[in-house]
C-alpha cells in the first residue's frame, strides 16, 4: 500500500467521529471559524471559494455561512460523504464537496475561484509542495487570492507531549525530506485510532518557494503564538485561542500566508 492510500484509509477511520463532533458543536452554536482566519480572510460575501483538504466540511460550511459559494475537496470518500451530510443536516445549500487527491485535482476538476483556501493541519499530508503550488495557481482567478493558515513547522519539530510541560525537546528534524510514520491517528475530534499514516515535514522556505515558483506573489506571512483548539497550547485566551504560557511571545505556533497571481 502506498503512503497516500494508507493516509486515505487512516483518515477514513475518523470520518464519522468528526461528523458527530462537529454536528454537535453546530447544534450547540459553539463552533466558529478560527478567529485569526476569520479576521485575515475579511469579507468573502459573494466570493467563489475552493477549500482544499476540507475534512468533514466544518470550516467549509463556516465559509459558506460567511456568504461565499464554497467547494470543499478531500481525499477521503467518507469525509466527503459526511461533509455532504453535515451541510444537509444544517440546511446549508451554497456548498458542495468533491473527492480528490489534491495531487490529482487539476486532472479531476475544472473551474476558477476568487479564493483558494486551506487551514489547520493540512500541509503536512502533502508529499509534493511544488505540485500543490501549481494546483493553487491553476484554480485561482487572475484577481483572486490564496490563503493558508496552518501549524508552524518549527513547532512541529518538538515533542508534542513534553512541550505541554514547558520542555522543548527537538525530536523531528526540521529539514527531513522523508515522511514520518505513525501508527495512530486522531485525537482532537475523535479518539485516537490505530492506523499507519505518513506525515511530511515542511519548512517555511519550501512552502514559500513552491508558491513563488508557481508564479504567485507572497502578500504576507504572519507568525502567531496563538492557535485554534486542537492545534496546541495548554491555556485559552479571551478569544478562545490556545497558547503555551511558558512560551508566550517566544514560540510560533501557527502561521498565515496570503498570495496572489503575478
Amino acid at each position: 500500500m502506498n503512503k497516500i492510500e494508507a493516509n486515505k484509509q487512516a483518515w477514513g477511520l475518523l470520518s464519522e467521529d468528526h461528523y458527530n463532533h462537529f454536528k454537535k458543536k453546530f447544534i450547540e452554536n459553539s463552533y466558529d471559524l478560527n478567529p485569526i482566519v476569520k479576521k485575515e480572510l475579511g469579507d468573502i460575501t459573494g466570493k467563489k471559494v475552493l477549500h482544499l483538504q476540507c475534512n468533514t466540511g466544518a470550516d467549509t460550511i463556516m465559509l459558506a455561512k460567511m456568504g461565499a459559494t464554497v467547494t470543499g475537496v478531500d481525499l477521503v470518500p467518507d469525509n466527503v460523504h459526511f461533509a455532504k451530510q453535515l451541510a444537509n443536516d444544517l440546511g446549508v445549500e451554497n456548498v458542495d464537496f468533491i473527492e480528490s487527491d489534491i495531487m490529482e485535482l487539476m486532472e479531476n476538476h475544472e473551474g476558477k475561484y476568487d479564493v483558494v483556501f486551506t487551514s489547520d493541519g493540512a500541509i503536512g499530508w502533502l508529499p509534493d509542495l511544488n505540485k500543490w503550488g501549481k494546483t493553487v495557481k491553476y484554480f485561482l482567478k487572475d484577481d483572486g487570492f490564496f490563503y493558508v493558515h496552518d501549524s508552524h513547522p518549527f513547532l512541529l519539530s518538538f515533542d508534542e507531549e513534553k512541550i505541554k510541560k514547558g520542555v522543548l525537546d527537538l525530536i523531528y528534524p526540521y529539514f527531513d525530506n522523508e515522511a514520518d510514520v505513525s501508527t495512530t491517528i486522531g485525537g482532537y475530534a475523535s479518539d485516537p485510532k490505530e492506523a499507519k499514516n505518513y506525515f511530511w515535514m515542511f519548512t517555511l522556505s519550501k512552502l514559500i518557494n513552491a508558491l513563488s515558483q508557481a508564479d504567485l506573489f507572497i502578500e504576507y506571512l504572519i507568525e502567531h503564538d496563538r492557535c485554534a483548539p486542537g492545534m496546541g497550547g495548554t491555556s485559552t485566551d479571551e478569544n478562545g485561542l490556545r497558547y503555551f504560557p511558558e512560551f508566550e511571545g517566544k514560540l510560533p505556533l501557527v502561521f498565515s500566508l496570503k498570495a496572489t497571481p503575478r
